[in-house]
């Protein structure tokens, strides 16, 4: 599939609504490779700006979608604009509902112990259309990971959702995506998280208002640290805008 992507700052994020976003991902499962979705938002975006090995992995993505209010107001002072905000939990949401000849299959990989399993419950639950294939926590030691690339393929899962935070969790599907037999690598950061009912969403209208920044740093003030990210974020795309 050709890509339309737009540059931020480097990262060349997709130039998709949350319903293409959606196609291209059941292009993928029609594949027969195991495709990489990133989804940076203003942190991982300035992340990127640091660490040149992790702007190299966001480069070889096969999409990238804007995650966060951040990366849309960059977009929009580059003059470069995305049409809407993509956020992770949503799109795996969204993927959840697909109807495919058959189920699509997932692997829930991340997260304290027992909250993969809690997440899958609750998926169970809500979304009669996924099957999960396989569970596993995000502790593990270098010597563990051909055992869990050996679990995860033997599943048989369509969709692998990494959450081991930015950047260890893209470093991670990198590293190891010639390995999987999965179709789409994601990785997905807080999503089992929230999937598992343990972390609350924002409100939707301080979702809507681009104000998820806020009610986190409410919720988790210790963050305040990485979250000075969104404002450099902001003034690095301005003076990319009027400087070069």
């Amino acid at each position: 599939m050709i890509r339309n992507t737009v540059d931020i700052l480097g990262v060349p994020v997709d130039h998709v609504s949350m319903s293409e976003a959606l196609e291209k991902v059941k292009g993928f499962l029609a594949s027969d490779r195991a495709h990489t979705i990133y989804t940076p938002n203003a942190e991982i975006m300035m992340a990127a700006q640091r660490d040149s090995a992790l702007m190299e992995i966001l480069r070889q993505a096969d999409l990238l979608v804007a995650d966060g209010a951040g990366v849309v107001l960059a977009s929009k002072i580059l003059k470069r604009s995305v049409p809407e905000k993509v956020s992770g939990i949503d799109l795996v949401r969204k993927t959840f509902t697909l109807k495919q000849s058959k189920k699509i299959r997932y692997f829930l990989f991340g997260g304290k112990p027992g909250v993969a399993e809690a997440a899958a419950e609750k998926v169970l639950a809500q979304y009669p259309d996924a099957e999960i294939v396989g569970c596993r926590n995000g502790y593990f030691k270098s010597e563990d990971e051909e055992a869990i690339i050996l679990q995860i393929n033997a599943s048989k899962a369509d969709i692998l959702l990494v959450a081991l935070g930015a950047p260890k969790q893209e470093k991670w599907i990198h590293m190891y995506k010639s390995q999987l037999n999965v179709k789409v690598c994601m990785g997905v950061g807080g999503t089992l998280d929230v999937l598992a009912g343990q972390v609350k969403l924002a409100p939707e209208f301080m979702r809507k208002a681009g104000l998820e920044w806020l009610y986190r740093l409410y919720k988790e003030p210790w963050r305040y640290k990485r979250m000075l990210d969104l404002p450099r974020f902001t003034l690095l795309a301005v003076k990319n805008r009027f400087l070069g």
